[in-house]
Formats: C-alpha cells, sequence, structure tokens
C-alpha cells in the first residue's frame, strides 16, 4: 500500500442550524492493488483539545515536514488506518467517544508517523509494508 496524502480540516456550519463546527474530519488517500482510495475519518473536534493526554503532543502544529506545519487534524486518519488496517475497505469512520479517540492512538510509533509525511510532503508517496512498524510492540 501507498499513502499518498494525508490532510485533515475544520468543518464550517453551511446552515445556522446544524452542528458541523464541533466537527473535524481527516482524510488519508492511499493506492492498494492500483486502485487509489480515501478514508474520511470524522470526529468530535473537542477530542483534539485534549491530545495531550494521549499523544506526545502538546499543540498545534504538531510538526513541520518540510514547508508544511502539520497539525493534529493532518494525522487522524492515518493513524486510523495504521491502527485498523480493515478501515482500507470503508469510505467513512466516525470516532464519537473520547476513551474510543485516545485507542485509536495508543501505541503508536509517533516517529514513523513523522516520517510518513515528510515523505508524502517530499512529493514521494509513502509505501507501507506493514502496518505493524507503526505500533509499539510490547517487550
Amino acid at each position: 500500500m501507498k499513502i499518498i496524502r494525508s490532510n485533515g480540516y475544520e468543518l464550517e456550519k453551511e446552515k445556522s442550524n446544524t452542528s458541523e463546527d464541533f466537527f473535524n474530519r481527516s482524510e488519508v488517500t492511499f493506492a492498494e492493488n492500483g486502485q487509489e482510495k480515501t478514508l474520511h475519518v470524522l470526529y468530535v473536534r473537542f477530542f483534539e483539545e485534549q491530545m495531550q493526554n494521549f499523544t506526545p503532543y502538546e499543540q498545534d502544529p504538531i510538526f513541520k515536514a518540510n514547508s508544511r506545519e502539520v497539525f493534529f487534524r493532518d494525522i487522524v486518519a492515518l493513524v486510523c488506518l495504521l491502527k485498523n488496517p480493515g478501515f482500507r475497505h470503508r469510505k467513512r469512520v466516525y470516532i464519537n467517544s473520547q476513551q474510543d479517540f485516545a485507542e485509536v492512538f495508543s501505541g503508536i510509533n509517533y516517529e514513523k508517523v513523522t516520517e510518513v509525511l515528510m515523505s508524502i510532503e517530499s512529493g514521494q508517496p509513502y509505501e507501507l509494508q506493514s502496518a505493524l512498524e507503526f505500533i509499539i510492540q510490547p517487550t
């Protein structure tokens, strides 16, 4: 599998009676067996405010990949795909539980996540051999 793109954005209200401004969307685009797919992850924006409780990140942007400032929302779908490889068969995932959201980020090798974004931002898709590379193995 090749990771092609990973980005995210804050949703904005389109109509005054909707709650879209409480959510963020993260997307990861990847190619598998010659077919390009995108996984969309929708989650409650408040979870980002708690990121220091379940990741090593303390503020946004979380790091810089070449000239791009990478925000937490830019990696959410990527981490979901890495943690749950079965998501590659889905188009959308909705996370509305803070516990579920935190579980996605537990045991992740964040240096490898940075490596993926650095590769993508240099114009090279990241060749993913195994999602296990991104999971910290117990010793």
